[in-house]
């Protein structure tokens, strides 16, 4: 592909979304949902960029001050108290593009008693507002993947807690690096997800699009994380056919 749209962390004036529900991994119990841990010194580190936590979490008292986002060296370390959606203004592909970034988790599990997962996020429209729309598919370090979108509510895309695929690389167990790499692509009438260069799942506009779900597949791309996670991002790009 070529003509990067927008690359690397480097350039700054890049904002941060609302953020989207964190979501339990395929095949765990339905016990409660674990609280989001409030990280001490929190905040937003990196000029330019903003964020809004997600909305059950804002109910319980939490802010953007309750994660912390900095860089160190070219990636992003993120560190969640409630979960986030990452975004810059300026990336907001059309037609077709990829998005993708590699995730690595240094301490599977560290901020958590099940995985959590992250990822990218694609087609953001009405960005901070209560109408926001956007899709995202993400990773857990335990082998599964989930794609899930929002219009402004909530829906499902691979079903409620996702699905395990071998693609999708497995720590060794708590405590224990993973890493992750993770594009979406859009291309014609369909999006893929695409993780560790193995295509986990592709799914067509029609299905996306529309009452209650996308407003387009253009739109803000970025990145999203779960609640009570620790991981770095690097080479995030907006790519263009």
């Amino acid at each position: 592909m070529r003509n990067s749209l927008c690359c690397t962390f480097a350039l700054a004036a890049i904002a941060l979304v609302p953020a989207l529900r964190a979501q339990a991994p395929a095949g765990a119990p339905p016990a409660q949902e674990e609280k989001a841990k409030a990280i001490a010194n929190g905040g937003i580190f990196v000029p330019g960029w903003k964020a809004t936590v997600d909305a059950g979490a804002v109910k319980q008292g939490q802010s953007e001050k309750d994660s912390s986002f900095k860089m160190e060296g070219k990636a992003f370390h993120v560190m969640t108290g409630p979960a986030l959606t990452y975004w810059n203004p300026k990336n907001a592909p059309t037609g077709d593009y990829t998005v993708m970034a590699n995730f690595n988790e240094p301490q599977y599990m560290n901020r958590n008693d099940h995985p959590h997962p992250y990822g990218i996020f694609i087609a953001g429209n009405d960005m901070g507002t209560p109408n926001e729309s956007g899709l995202y598919c993400a990773a857990y370090g335990n082998g599964n993947f989930i794609v899930r979108g929002f219009g402004p509510a909530p829906f499902q895309v691979n079903g409620r807690r996702g699905e395990a695929n071998d693609a999708v690389h497995k720590a060794a167990g708590p405590g224990q690096p993973v890493s992750q790499a993770i594009s979406v692509q859009v291309k014609g009438d369909s999006v893929s997800c695409i993780i560790n260069g193995t295509t986990v799942g592709t799914y067509k506009k029609a299905d996306l699009v529309g009452p209650g779900k996308l407003k387009s597949t253009d739109g803000v791309a970025g990145i999203r994380f779960a609640h009570n996670t620790d991981a770095t991002v690097s080479d995030f790009m907006v790519m263009k056919p």
